[in-house]
């Protein structure tokens, strides 16, 4: 964790101050020794020796920012957890706000002291900064000049006996507490590629309001979808156990229109996992897609979409293929090492996500497990689909209109797009459910 604890005092600049007091004050005492009383001699010595043996039991822990060019995790993780911190005694604070989150990061300033409580024992967290002028040379202008950078560190003191549990629980508490409170803050995030940036992504914050229970979709597939999703985020240890990427593919299948996409946001929500949106047609070769697949992050989705529309992912045995393999960028065995090989183990608690509107034409060495380990069939509209279709979009829960309905979607395969789309034509219930009858009587009538 790049902690290192110093054996002397909090920091070289306070021991120094302390002893020259000390000196300081040995000489004030010794010259005003003869018109001092006794008693009062006592107590400055008293005082002084108090002084002393505080200072000698502290122990220091030095967090730094950076060891190095590699980021510390647990300077991070300190400033998340002191931000938490914060009380009416705190005097100075900083306040940040980045371009693509929603909530201020606030966090303590430097030089400020704050005191945490943990098991009872006081610990003393002080932010030290300090300026850096590194020489940099102009080649151009043949001049030397200087950059400023800043340097920043925790200073965390305490008694020396409680050094054992500050390294074995206190600092790996803060670190869970850091990691509970950024996933509470977290934005989900949807990444598109981007090969002009370092790691071929780019992102905006996802707005997407779907979520379960807004998806109208058979409610035993719902549930079991929920509950693969649990039980897969609380498997580290067993796929560790079993020898195992921690990751799980997701096929989703059927026709436009039946929600696939919006699935995918709703996943994104429930877990709160980044969507990394690839498509292959923008993938130049091979070693792009390993590139890309190192740029993502562990706890995402990367959705690949469409799987059906490039050739090369298609079933091996048809004949009837439009394109020559020259004009395919990626090839299927590039794929299969992406989700399925050595290279599919480069992060943990990753979900890739395949949609298609004909499973059909997949190549069959696509479908197996471990690759797609679940396969989704998204079909058209059933009623229960429509009751929570009618709930969203006209905050209704029942209607004598709803057994006209339930016959026609039972003879009529309408898509929940389709269905949605009446829905929205009128604010009246009775006028909208009237609309879809409509629309499905023509529908079964091959109107």
């Amino acid at each position: 964790m790049m902690c290192s604890p110093e054996t002397t005092t909090p920091s070289s600049k306070i021991i120094l101050s302390a002893a020259a007091s000390l000196a300081a004050s040995a000489i004030l005492f010794q010259t005003i020794n003869n018109v001092v009383p006794t008693s009062v001699q006592d107590y400055f010595n008293s005082c002084l020796q108090r002084l002393s043996i505080r200072l000698l039991s502290q122990l220091t822990v030095v967090v730094q920012e950076f060891d190095g060019l590699i980021a510390n995790h647990m300077f991070e993780a300190a400033n998340i957890y002191l931000g938490e911190k914060q009380s009416p005694l705190t005097s100075r604070i900083k306040v940040i706000k980045m371009e693509k989150e929603r909530e201020l990061a606030v966090t303590i300033d430097k030089g400020e002291e704050l005191v945490d409580i943990y098991n009872g024992v006081k610990f003393k967290w002080v932010l030290v900064s300090s300026r850096n002028d590194k020489p940099v040379s102009n080649t151009r202008s043949n001049q030397q000049g200087f950059a400023v950078s800043e340097t920043r560190h925790f200073e965390l003191s305490f008694h020396k006996k409680h050094r054992d549990m500050v390294l074995r629980y206190y600092l790996p508490y803060v670190l869970e507490q850091a990691k509970a409170i950024r996933e509470q803050r977290k934005t989900v995030k949807l990444h598109t590629i981007d090969y002009n940036g370092t790691d071929y992504w780019s992102s905006i914050n996802l707005d997407h309001p779907a979520t379960f229970r807004t998806m109208a979709m058979d409610p035993d597939l719902k549930n079991m979808l929920i509950e693969d999703l649990d039980r897969f985020r609380g498997r580290k240890e067993y796929y560790r156990r079993v020898g195992k990427a921690w990751k799980r593919g997701y096929l989703l299948y059927g026709p436009p229109g039946t929600g696939k996409s919006s699935l995918v946001a709703a996943m994104a929500n429930y877990l709160k996992f980044d969507i990394y949106d690839m498509d292959l047609k923008e993938v130049q070769c091979n070693s792009d897609l390993r590139r890309l697949l190192i740029g993502t992050a562990s706890k995402s989705i990367l959705v690949i979409e469409d799987i059906d529309c490039s050739t090369e992912m298609q079933n091996r045995e048809l004949d009837n293929k439009a394109m020559s393999l020259e004009d395919e960028k990626v090839s299927l065995s590039g794929l299969l090492n992406f989700i399925d090989g050595l290279w599919s183990s480069c992060g943990d608690e990753r979900i890739i996500v395949f949609t298609t509107n004909h499973k059909d034409r997949l190549d069959p060495a696509l479908l197996r497990p471990g690759r797609m380990d679940v396969h989704l069939h998204m079909s058209y509209c059933s009623f229960s689909g429509f009751k929570t279709l009618a709930s969203n979009y006209l905050q209704v829960q029942d209607h004598p209109l709803f057994r006209d309905i339930e016959d026609l979607l039972e003879k009529v395969e309408a898509t929940p797009a389709e269905v949605a789309g009446e829905l929205m034509k009128s604010d009246t219930i009775e006028v909208a459910l009237q609309g879809l009858i409509k629309f499905l009587q023509n529908k079964n009538d091959g109107n």
